[in-house]
């Protein structure tokens, strides 16, 4: 039997040729596993800083650690699951800000959904603190039906259970609530 250097040649040839199909099998499932359709989001946002500016004007800053994106969805969201702070600025600087553990922004509707120590501070020292807090950005309107307390600028106090407001809480409607109000006498 002869073996010419063509034929170790060729099943040198083969032996890759045969890994290399071996090989590709893993390879496939995991791109394939890349493109599976579901509750998967289109992408993932670390450490985030954004600015939103209106002609030329910062208006909100947002930061968070983490975001996911499913705008890829029939009713897309952005979800930030290890908290966020976002400070918002009018025409005058005046910041009001507001932080919770978890976030959650639909696209479609505007309605946002904070929970987890929600605190939301006015630029007049207004202070809300509560448990889940829903934020509607269309009609600028924020509102709860959970346990929330109120620290109002002039030293009024709110405890209750669900309030609707507007965002600079000019008008304000508690549901069920116990607190100290302050009333000004005029003469």
């Amino acid at each position: 039997m002869i073996i010419t250097y063509q034929k170790i040649i060729l099943s040198i040839v083969t032996v890759i040729a045969v890994a290399m199909l071996f090989s590709c099998e893993g390879n496939l499932n995991r791109v394939r596993a890349m493109d599976m359709e579901g509750m998967n989001p289109q992408a993932i946002g670390k450490d985030l800083n954004l600015k939103y500016t209106d002609s030329g004007r910062v208006v909100a800053t947002l930061k968070s650690p983490k975001m996911l994106d499913f705008s890829n969805l029939d009713f897309a969201y952005r979800e930030f699951p290890d908290g966020v702070e976002v400070e918002f600025f009018d025409k005058e600087r005046n910041k009001n800000t507001v932080t919770a553990n978890y976030a959650i922004i639909y696209d479609a509707t505007g309605l946002v959904d904070l929970r987890g120590d929600v605190v939301l501070v006015t630029s007049d020292s207004t202070r809300l603190e509560a448990n889940q807090l829903y934020w509607d950005q269309s009609q600028g309107w924020v509102f709860t039906d959970k346990p929330n307390t109120i620290r109002f600028a002039n030293g009024a106090l709110n405890k209750g259970e669900g309030f609707d407001s507007d965002l600079n809480f000019t008008n304000f409607r508690s549901r069920t609530n116990v607190g100290i109000q302050i009333i000004e006498e005029k003469k």
